[in-house]
């Protein structure tokens, strides 16, 4: 919870401070004369939470103890930072959001100049140097910071400029779960000529993510029948992944977003995850495309597109990486290309993802007291064996840990949802009874 620890105004302090000792002594290390003022600056953006303005001050301050200039994005998304960052004269970027979470809670993300999230091997030299600067227990005033709204500008035109046409006769309703999107998409949408109705676009501090945005696509759905739109869409907090509703209410996930966006730019290769349903990787295979599937996580996600040269990827959560155009996932720039599909196909989003089969999924999560491989766990290994004899090409078994709980999660999928709901409920029993709960 921001203003606890460790999202204290010393933490937060602190954080600043670690990130301006590794700028100046990057630029130290890069020699160059040339462009001092890259490595000599940092840019701060945040999302709609009441305490993001002290915490950017905050991590202002820390910034200011070793010289290191800040400019203020004020309200921008997560995305937008990470277009400055590359893109600007900055040594990184700094976003205060916490996502899709309740206004309560906060976060610190740091990204490097390169539009990216920092090395495992880079966060972890700056969390120690942030548990020095705590240790030495200097603290000094937060700065005042005033928004230079030229930043979110040169973002807004970046995305405007990804479009070959416009948005001209395209009826929609826009939820920006009162977060960073809630003015700078409307004001992209309708500037290329949409015609925009905005829902939860009046952030109080408060109401973030309050029974709105992509985690209650029913509301998008109840606006989108009483307007008549084309389309919805619905952002996060920080809007860096987005998921629509077609006209007949249908909802159009991340799986969904891929599919028709692959088909229009006929790309030869998907990034997905192990969570993406089987009925994607059937459909892109019927146009001759292939989907790779990572870890669930944007950061292994990148890695692979990086790997393989891969343009297109994302997740089923509606977190898309249009590589030809940015760093991460982008809930607006996705919003731009899924309705440019629309427009140039001259068909809405129904028809254009009519050809996914969606195969019934079903997740249990388990709680357990220890972690053990699962080739050590001989009963759940049978009953793993079981759904997958089952199921043979038609269906698909996960069972992996969480990284941050003590859950051992189960999916299951395959083409008749009672079938797929017993070997779920009985590979989690197992777990259950091997290790604990």
């Amino acid at each position: 919870m921001a203003g606890q620890a460790p999202l204290d105004p010393k933490t937060a302090q602190a954080v600043g401070a670690a990130l301006g000792r590794w700028a100046i002594e990057s630029k130290r290390a890069s020699h160059s004369e040339f462009e001092p003022a890259e490595f000599e600056q940092v840019v701060i953006g945040m999302d709609t939470r009441e305490s993001g303005p002290w915490l950017a001050a905050e991590v202002a301050a820390g910034l200011a103890r070793n010289g290191v200039k800040v400019e203020f994005a004020g309200v921008t998304t997560t995305p937008g930072v990470a277009y400055l960052a590359k893109n600007g004269p900055f040594a990184a970027g700094v976003m205060i959001s916490a996502s899709h979470n309740p206004y309560q809670d906060n976060g610190i993300k740091l990204i490097g100049h390169a539009g990216y999230k920092l090395p495992d091997e880079q966060e972890e030299l700056l969390e120690k140097d942030i548990f020095s600067f705590l240790d030495q227990g200097v603290y000094t005033p937060p700065s005042p910071l005033v928004v230079n709204a030229g930043l979110d500008s040169a973002y807004v035109d970046h995305l405007a400029a990804t479009l070959t046409g416009r948005l001209d006769g395209l009826k929609m309703v826009v939820d920006c779960a009162n977060g960073s999107a809630s003015v700078l998409a409307p004001e992209l949408f309708e500037r290329l000529g949409a015609q925009v109705h905005c829902i939860h676009c009046s952030p109080n501090g408060r109401n973030i993510n309050l029974n709105s945005g992509s985690l209650h696509l029913e509301v998008l759905q109840a606006a989108m029948r009483e307007q008549k739109a084309d389309v919805g869409v619905a952002f996060d907090g920080d809007a860096d992944r987005a998921l629509f509703v077609a006209r007949s209410g249908k909802i159009v996930d991340g799986d969904a977003v891929l599919f028709l966006i692959a088909t229009h730019w006929k790309v030869p290769i998907v990034v997905a995850t192990v969570m993406s349903n089987l009925g994607l990787e059937r459909a892109l295979c019927a146009h001759g495309i292939s989907m790779v599937r990572t870890p669930v996580g944007d950061k292994y996600v990148l890695e692979e597109m990086l790997r393989r040269g891969a343009i297109l990827g994302g997740e089923q959560s509606g977190h898309i990486i249009f590589h030809r155009f940015a760093t991460t996932g982008d809930g607006m720039l996705t919003a731009l290309h899924v309705f440019e599909s629309m427009l140039e196909s001259g068909v809405g989003l129904d028809e254009l993802t009519q050809e996914i089969q969606v195969y019934p999924q079903c997740l249990v999560n388990v709680r357990i007291k220890q972690r053990k491989r699962l080739e050590d766990l001989p009963g759940v290994v049978a009953e793993i064996r079981a759904a997958e004899d089952s199921f043979g090409d038609s269906g698909r078994v996960l069972v992996r840990f969480s990284g941050t709980e003590p859950l051992a999660r189960v999916m299951v999928e395959g083409p008749e949802l009672g079938r797929v709901e017993t070997f779920a409920n009985r590979i989690a029993s197992k777990i259950q009874a091997e290790l604990g709960g």
